[in-house]
């Protein structure tokens, strides 16, 4: 090789940028990714020991003898027939008009159960006056005025939705009232004393406060929605989950009915892990719990 070639090839070994080498350096973050997805596995797999178990004991349990299949088909069964569902597009029309039903009345009921709640936990006079109608209401069953419902509304949406508003509102009533009326007096008081007028104790001092309780109740009243929907459905429906399950053992289709069950569930766990979403975020400045 010539001198002017060696020279060329010595500038461009002087002039390699530092970061090149060390990025040959560098470790892949390929093993980090696995071994955190292994974890989470891992954590997964601890949490749910107990569902894996039942669930592997639904699908040995038919096959071999122990329970009749005709009326506890093995879970690979119900699942398949869900599969048929979907592709036939049935499930979707089923879980549409449920959701629309199930939204529709938790949404309305949250947003006028609740002002009404810390109304009534604050005006000790409103609370008075309303008391013993609130303890009427919420002592008659959801599921008996269910004919009087339908009398009056109609076997339509309509119907459907007032339940669902109807079930949702004492949970939601009762927690907001307790919240407003739990908070420590010792905040109250300190407010007072700092000058807080009545609207910014409110809105500092008692809502922030009676947050979590409330967040209880709208998680109660969500449960709640989805149990009283489901038995509005039986009676008068078209479409729904509710139908999807008593239409189903009408016709003997008995893994469709155990997979309508197994969607009503699985609705209430998003449900769920939607509000608690929501609560870890309206709640931030709250101290998490020691485990």
């Amino acid at each position: 090789m010539s001198s002017l070639g060696m020279l060329a090839l010595l500038e461009l070994a002087r002039g390699q940028p530092a970061s090149l080498a060390r990025a040959e350096t560098q470790p892949s973050p390929v093993p980090g990714l696995i071994r955190q997805a292994l974890r989470w596995l891992g954590d997964f797999g601890h949490r749910s020991l107990l569902l894996i178990a039942l669930l592997a004991l639904w699908e040995a349990a038919p096959r071999l003898g122990l329970i009749d299949a005709v009326f506890l088909p093995p879970f690979s069964e119900v699942i398949a027939a869900g599969w048929q569902l979907a592709q036939t597009g049935e499930l979707y029309e089923n879980v549409a008009a449920s959701l629309l039903r199930a939204l529709s009345g938790f949404v309305i009921s949250v947003v006028l159960i609740v002002p009404l709640g810390l109304a009534v936990g604050w005006y000790a006079r409103l609370g008075s006056l309303l008391n013993q109608f609130i303890e009427i209401c919420r002592n008659t069953a959801p599921l008996a005025l269910l004919p009087v419902f339908i009398l009056l509304l109609g076997i339509g949406e309509l119907s459907k939705i007032t339940m669902v508003v109807y079930s949702c509102a004492w949970p939601l009533l009762l927690n907001t009232i307790a919240a407003v009326k739990q908070v420590d007096p010792l905040l109250i008081k300190s407010a007072r004393t700092m000058g807080a007028t009545p609207q910014q104790l409110f809105r500092k001092v008692i809502l922030p406060a009676s947050l979590p309780t409330i967040f209880v109740g709208i998680r109660l009243a969500s449960a709640a929605a989805m149990l009283v929907l489901v038995a509005s459905e039986m009676v008068g429906a078209k479409a729904g989950l509710g139908y999807l399950i008593i239409n189903s053992q009408y016709s003997f289709l008995i893994p469709q009915m155990y997979f309508g069950i197994l969607g009503i569930t699985v609705i209430g766990l998003a449900f769920n892990a939607v509000l608690e979403a929501l609560e870890r975020r309206f709640m931030r400045w709250k101290a998490p719990a020691a485990a």
